[in-house]
């Protein structure tokens, strides 16, 4: 509630300020409690000097009573009689505020033989039920209602358009292309649970609440004007299921609503229907977007953008030629409303299949509307579980003639789904097809995703074809694909990358590829070169992708390293190899911080090790592009550039996650001296290594705190000692914190404390939990701002080794 726990006077004062500022809000009209009028200056514009009568209420009201008690008011003191009435009626209360127009209510005050004289707040007389029965129809088809938080545009844009000089009418939100899905997400919660629909049931013969949606939408007076819609409103009812009966008649099903329509009046009152026709098309074409995202997901309802549509297009016509379209054939065995067929010319070579009956519908739809398609070329068909005797005749004489498969691309946009991804009902989506079954020990675990299951499909059963798809990078260098690479040995013909997320509903950072294959030259994928694409289609470069084989990865070069004396942390994330994975790459005090611990224990003898496989994953920042580059077993070039294993070293005590609470803190660079400790610390074990203070002849007893000078001293590049004095002036004035106060701020000081521990002393937590990002201690502000510059300066210095020394390519 956005304005909870304030009076109702405060609550009249934010609702003027915060809505209608350009107006003046300071008249007082008999006893109404809240007034909106015309400045002065303009109500020589408009015969209606006043806006709006308001009823006002702290909490949350009954809107319907509260607009019967501005009624009864107004009526009681005949303010109409004394003052022009406004264009509306209204109430307000904390969390919603409504809107009549005054000439749907005027009757009610022209009643014969009705009491005003009655206590309008006094819910319970006669008098006020009469006034409420009369208006609740009234109220239901005609009351505008917006909620502060989730309607604050809309009640914004209500008020600017409707609320000025001269204006007569309701003037609603207009809907076009690009606010119907805003619009969508609201009807989602405010219609679709009082629509008398089995959700779960609907969802499994291929009705969804887009579709309702869309009824809705392109109609007038709740009549839809598209009759080619899956579902129709008419009135108070959806008609489904249209189908012509053995009678040659129209058959349908239908339903209603469980609230008699309330919410669904009262919902779309706010907006203005249908859209401009010239709309239509292109809302409906997008009903891709309408789906939930499980069946989307599972289905493939992706929409290929069109800068990608025309792009991809472009660089078939450079590999197979200028006439591409007139000597092959096109098939798009994952067409959904077949947006990828945009552009293309001769329409005698194009096939399009989808799972959806209601897809197929829409590209039917499309046709008569000069789609360039023929209506007997698009049809339904299931490419994971149906067989092919079920194709149309034209395309299976194709498909069963190896010389005319040669002449054959598949060109799709193929479902990203993967069994991880989606929650335990929809796992029999992608791991039960007849295609999981058949090709499942052939690819391995690739076969968890639904892509690789059309690709192995389209490899065994039209072998000699040119497959043109856009998927995901796993398949070229994805350590779980080993298996698919070795089944599936086509040519790489050509290639680009672009960014997932500028893809509708494709959520993350990573890139997405389109790939053109010839599935009738064998060959092993090994390396290839694309090119790289911004969200703005400009070519920004090239990018080689390369397979590399588990003997390859750094993760294989780290185990080399472990222990299992003396441990002084913990080394969690050792189980995935690529950038996406480094956020589950943590130094840690113990093993038993992380739910399922993957990884090694530090200590005095694989501490270098450690530190660099640490910074290398996390010096380099993960961006879309890189996303699925894989770290890798390095050459043996680090092993003699010692200055390079100490700024690893470096960089690793000041970005760790290791916190006292957890256990003694074997990481702190300083000794007390250096940083003004007014008590001894728990270990030195970290100022003692650095400062060559450990014992070279007994190298297990690293706990020892010892003047002599066994082993070497580290030494630093300059961008290392520079982050040492950053880190050591950061400490510095923590100590000097703890020194001066016997207060704490955020935590109970701990003269041992981490990076993290002095973090969280000056930052805090935030009521759920979190560190907050920020800290009203301005000279901590400014030091561990210092200490970021300085780390950001090593990673710089660290990254070109990274590539020398050949953790990645």
């Amino acid at each position: 509630m956005k304005y909870a726990n304030i009076r109702e006077e405060e609550l009249k004062n934010k609702i003027a300020q915060e809505y209608f500022w350009m107006l003046d809000c300071s008249k007082i009209v008999g006893n109404v409690d809240f007034c909106v009028s015309l400045h002065s200056s303009e109500t020589e514009l408009s015969d209606i000097s006043t806006l709006l009568w308001a009823e006002a209420k702290k909490g949350a009201a009954d809107i319907q009573k509260s607009i019967s008690q501005l009624i009864l008011t107004i009526g009681k003191a005949r303010t109409f009689d004394k003052t022009l009435p406004p264009a509306y009626l209204g109430a307000f209360d904390a969390e919603k505020i409504a809107f009549v127009p005054y000439s749907e209510i005027t009757d009610v005050f022209y009643q014969n033989d009705f009491n005003w004289n009655v206590t309008p707040s006094n819910h319970e007389t006669r008098e006020f039920k009469l006034i409420l029965t009369k208006v609740k129809d009234t109220l239901d088809a005609q009351a505008l209602i917006f909620y502060y938080e989730k309607d604050q545009k809309e009640l914004q844009n209500f008020i600017k358009q409707n609320f000025v000089a001269g204006k007569y009418g309701i003037t609603k939100t207009r809907i076009d292309k690009n606010n119907f899905m805003v619009i969508y997400n609201k009807w989602l919660t405010a219609v679709k649970p009082t629509i008398n629909v089995n959700w779960d049931f609907a969802k499994k013969v291929g009705i969804i609440d887009g579709d309702f949606y869309l009824a809705d939408l392109l109609s007038h007076e709740n009549e839809t004007l598209k009759d080619k819609l899956y579902v129709l409103l008419k009135k108070d009812q959806y008609q489904l299921d249209r189908k012509l009966n053995e009678s040659g008649l129209f058959s349908s099903q239908s339903t209603g609503f469980n609230d008699k329509q309330k919410a669904h009046i009262q919902f779309w009152n706010k907006y203005e229907r249908p859209p401009k026709e010239e709309y239509w098309d292109y809302i409906v074409g997008r009903r891709d977007l309408l789906v939930p995202q499980d069946v989307r997901e599972r289905k493939g309802s992706f929409f290929t953008p069109q800068i990608w549509v025309e792009l991809s297009q472009k660089y078939l016509a450079d590999t197979l030629g200028e006439d591409w379209q007139d000597e092959y054939y096109i098939w798009d065995c994952a067409a959904g409303t077949g947006n990828l067929l945009h552009g293309l010319t001769n329409k005698n070579n194009i096939f399009a299949s989808t799972l959806d009956k209601q897809d197929v519908d829409v590209m039917h739809d499309r046709i008569k509307n000069g789609a360039n398609l023929w209506e007997n070329q698009v049809f339904q068909f299931d490419f994971l579980n149906d067989n092919f005797d079920k194709l149309p005749k034209n395309l299976k004489k194709i498909i069963d003639d190896p010389e005319k498969r040669k002449k054959l691309v598949i060109y799709i946009n193929p479902p990203y789904a993967e069994v991880s991804s989606l929650g335990i009902k929809s796992k029999a989506g992608v791991n039960q097809s007849k295609c999981h079954e058949k090709y499942i020990n052939k690819i391995g675990t690739a076969g968890r995703e639904i892509y690789t299951l059309f690709l192995a499909r389209i490899y065994d059963e039209l072998l000699g074809c040119k497959i043109a798809e856009f998927s995901k990078l796993k398949i070229l260098q994805g350590s779980a694909f080993i298996l698919f690479r070795n089944y599936f040995k086509c040519e790489l013909l050509k290639s680009f990358v672009i960014p997932a997320w500028t893809f509708d509903n494709v959520k993350g950072n990573f890139p997405i590829g389109f790939k053109i294959w010839n599935t009738n030259s064998e060959s092993t994928f090994v390396s290839t070169i694309s090119d790289v694409y911004d969200h703005n289609k400009k070519l920004i470069g090239e990018k080689t992708f390369y397979v590399t084989n588990k003997k390859e990865y750094i993760n294989k070069w780290i185990s080399q390293f472990k222990v299992k004396e003396n441990a002084i942390g913990f080394l969690a994330g050792t189980n995935g190899n690529d950038f996406q994975q480094n956020g589950i790459v943590y130094i840690l005090n113990e093993k038993k911080q992380m739910a399922n611990p993957r990884g090694m224990w530090i200590s005095f003898e694989n501490i270098i090790q450690i530190s660099i496989y640490f910074s290398i994953r996390k010096a380099i920042s993960a961006t879309w592009l890189n996303d699925r580059d894989q770290f890798l077993f390095p050459n043996d070039g680090w092993k003699t550039d010692v200055v390079f294993q100490n700024d690893c070293l470096a960089f690793t005590l000041f970005t760790n996650n290791i916190q006292c609470k957890y256990g003694t803190n074997h990481f702190i660079p300083f000794t007390e001296q250096e940083v003004g400790a007014q008590e001894r610390f728990e270990s030195n074990f970290m100022a003692n290594f650095i400062k060559g203070k450990l014992k070279k002849d007994n190298t297990n007893d690293i706990f020892g705190n010892t003047d002599t000078s066994c082993t070497t001293p580290l030494t630093f590049s300059t961008e290392a000692k520079a982050v040492f004095d950053a880190g050591r002036e950061l400490w510095r004035y923590y100590h000097q914190c703890l020194n001066n106060t016997n207060t704490f701020l955020n935590t109970k000081p701990n003269a041992n404390a981490s990076l993290y521990d002095i973090r969280e002393y000056f930052q805090g937590r935030n009521t759920k939990g979190t560190m907050k990002h920020k800290s009203e201690d301005e000279n901590y502000t400014l030091l561990i701002a210092d200490l970021r510059e300085t780390l950001k300066l090593l990673a710089k210095k660290i990254e070109p080794k990274v590539y020398e020394y050949g953790f990645l390519k």
